[in-house]
C-alpha cells in the first residue's frame, strides 16, 4: 500500500485522499477465476487495513493526515487489526466457496487451519523478542569497539530468551537487513508492539460482535480519523478506555 494524495485543505476545499495497493497474487490459468490461498487473503487485509488509515482520515493538515506522522511502533495497528477478520469463521464462510462445487469452506477445515496457525506460536514469539532485545541492546549500549562483538551480544540475549540454539557457525547478525537496510534500526520491537495493540483492539470487536457497526464507528473516529494528529497511544486510550494489555494477543496465539 501507498498514498498518492493525502486529505488536506486547500483554499477552500477538502482534497480527497488517494491510496493503492499494488498485489502480487496469482493471476487465472485458463478459464478458471483467479483463486487467493489464505495468506494471499490476510495479505490483501493486512494491506487494505493501511488503506484505510489513509483514505478515512479526518485530519486536513498534510504531516499528520492519514498515515503520515504516525509513530512507527503504531503504523502496523489497523494492517494487523484487518487480519483478525480472515481468522473469523463468521466472515471465512461467507467469503470462501469450492471453485467448481460452490461449497462453502468446511467448518472443519477452518479448525484445522487455526490449529496451525498457533503451531509453535510460543517459540516465535521468542524469536520475535529475541531479535528486538538484540536490535535495542545493539544501538543502546553496545560498544563496537569493545571486546565483545555484535555476536557475543546476541548470543548473551539467546542465553536468556531462546529455547533452541542455532549452530555456532550461524551468523545472523551478519544479515539481518530489517535493522541495517531496512529502516527498522532501533524500532524491529514494533513489529510486537503493534500486534499487541491491533490485538486489544480486536478483542473490543470480540466483546461486542466481530461486525459490531458501533465499535466499527467508534475504531474509525478514535484510531484512523486520526491520522498522526494525536500520540498514537492516545489514541488507543480513546478507542478502548484503558491503557494495552498483552492478554489478547496471548489468547489470539493460543497461549493463553
Amino acid at each position: 500500500m501507498d498514498d498518492v494524495i493525502t486529505r488536506r485543505r486547500k483554499g477552500g476545499a477538502t482534497q480527497t485522499p488517494v491510496a493503492y495497493l499494488n498485489c502480487n497474487f496469482a493471476a487465472p490459468v485458463g478459464e478458471k477465476p483467479a483463486l487467493f490461498t489464505h495468506d494471499e487473503v490476510i495479505t490483501l487485509f493486512h494491506e487494505t487495513g493501511h488503506g484505510l488509515h489513509h483514505l478515512l482520515t479526518q485530519i486536513e493538515e498534510l504531516g499528520v493526515s492519514g498515515i503520515n506522522g504516525v509513530e512507527w511502533d503504531a503504523v502496523e495497528l489497523p494492517s494487523q487489526f484487518m487480519e483478525n477478520f480472515c481468522w473469523e469463521w463468521d466472515v471465512l464462510k461467507h467469503m470462501t466457496h469450492h471453485v467448481d462445487t460452490g461449497a462453502a469452506l468446511p467448518k472443519e477445515l477452518f479448525d484445522k487451519m487455526l490449529a496451525a496457525k498457533n503451531f509453535q506460536s510460543g517459540l516465535g514469539t521468542l524469536r520475535q523478542i529475541e531479535f528486538s532485545s538484540f536490535d535495542m541492546r545493539l544501538h543502546d549500549d553496545f560498544d563496537p569497539n569493545g571486546g565483545r562483538s555484535a555476536m557475543d551480544l546476541l548470543n548473551e540475549i539467546r542465553k536468556e530468551t531462546a529455547v533452541m540454539f542455532p549452530p555456532a557457525y550461524n551468523r545472523f547478525p551478519n544479515n539481518f537487513s530489517h535493522i541495517f537496510a531496512g529502516g527498522y534500526g532501533a524500532g524491529y520491537y514494533s513489529y510486537k508492539w503493534a500486534e499487541v495493540l491491533s490485538a486489544d483492539a480486536y478483542a473490543l470487536f470480540e466483546e461486542n460482535g466481530v461486525l459490531s457497526p458501533e465499535v466499527g464507528h467508534r475504531f474509525w473516529s478514535e484510531i484512523l480519523a486520526q491520522g498522526g494528529a494525536r500520540p498514537a497511544l492516545e489514541s488507543f486510550k480513546a478507542f478502548r478506555g484503558r491503557e494495552p494489555t498483552i492478554d489478547a494477543l496471548l489468547r489470539h496465539n493460543g497461549m493463553a
